[in-house]
């Protein structure tokens, strides 16, 4: 799984496995190759992981508080929720994965757990898109869709940081069979290095300068973990260096891309809108605005103002 970052204690550039069986072989193990042979154990789990699917269409909710509107109904294949407070939810606590479209995955918490019948769960008071993941919200996440719970079941891939962005072939199953077994899981997974990226900017703003230019600016996030440090006058940048891109659209179209920027601001002049659109244009503008990291543009903000 190309996963957000979930702890200091693992590098920011590696992905994230779980496995389970039924009944559990004890530990599995995680077999690498570049080639189809040539297989060589990457690392081990020695806890089966909870998956599950989605019961029902899960729609998209507000982000940075609870979402009490949806319900987020779950088929676990193994394992049981409980109820918690809402601080244990704030620091981890009841938070799952949720492949929202191949590969790309919401981090959803709730506070709130119940069992209706054998295996499916309701969910409820819901804390949406964590860890940046907002960009990952659909409307809806389809039934079916795999529920992965984040716990000790879940662990990092041991990779070096020059081996994402390309595909490798993969095989899980039992630590006590080879690479070869037929019983194993034979996958293509390539790495992206998720936990790279960027989150998306917040709080844009839009002034009116007289004159009739047009001063842009938004907040920049962190996704470095001293960034929940609320004694912190400003959060830690998390990036080698301060950077953002900025889309101007006309409707769908692309008109200017603004690239460079070091400073969470643009002057959009009227200079700039005559040659965009044609005249100094004065009514709502569509922007899209985007921190830039070691992998380009991060979660992108699409917003009118």
């Amino acid at each position: 799984m190309n996963l957000p970052q979930l702890s200091e204690d693992f590098p920011d550039w590696q992905p994230y496995a779980a496995a389970h069986a039924a009944p559990w072989y004890g530990t599995a193990a995680v077999w690498r190759s570049a080639t189809t042979d040539g297989f060589a154990v990457l690392t081990t789990i020695s806890r089966p992981g909870w998956f599950g699917t989605l019961a029902f269409p899960f729609y998209a909710g507000p982000t940075n508080r609870f979402d009490r509107s949806n319900e987020l109904w779950v088929d676990m294949i193994a394992g049981q929720f409980a109820s918690v407070s809402d601080t244990a939810v704030f620091s981890g606590t009841n938070w799952l994965a949720i492949e929202t479209a191949p590969d790309l995955w919401e981090i959803v918490g709730f506070a709130t757990a119940s069992l209706q019948s054998p295996g499916r769960w309701r969910l409820t008071r819901l804390l949406r898109g964590l860890l940046g993941t907002e960009d990952a919200i659909a409307n809806p996440a389809p039934a079916g869709a795999r529920v992965v719970v984040l716990d000790g079941g879940v662990k990092p891939l041991p990779i070096g940081s020059a081996d994402y962005g390309a595909a490798w072939n993969w095989r899980i199953g039992a630590s006590s069979k080879p690479a070869g077994d037929p019983a194993n899981l034979a996958v293509s997974f390539a790495p992206t290095a998720r936990g790279l990226r960027p989150w998306r900017p917040c709080h844009a703003r839009r002034v009116n300068l007289p004159g009739g230019d047009i001063a842009l600016s938004w907040t920049r996030r962190t996704r470095a973990f001293a960034g929940d440090n609320w004694a912190l006058t400003e959060v830690p940048l998390g990036e080698a260096a301060e950077g953002y891109e900025i889309d101007i659209l006309n409707g769908a179209a692309l008109v200017r891309t603004v690239s460079g920027l070091a400073t969470p601001a643009f002057t959009y002049t009227v200079a700039m809108r005559t040659a965009d659109f044609g005249a100094p244009v004065s009514g709502a503008l569509a922007v899209r605005i985007a921190q830039v990291g070691a992998l380009g543009r991060g979660a992108i903000l699409d917003i009118t103002l």
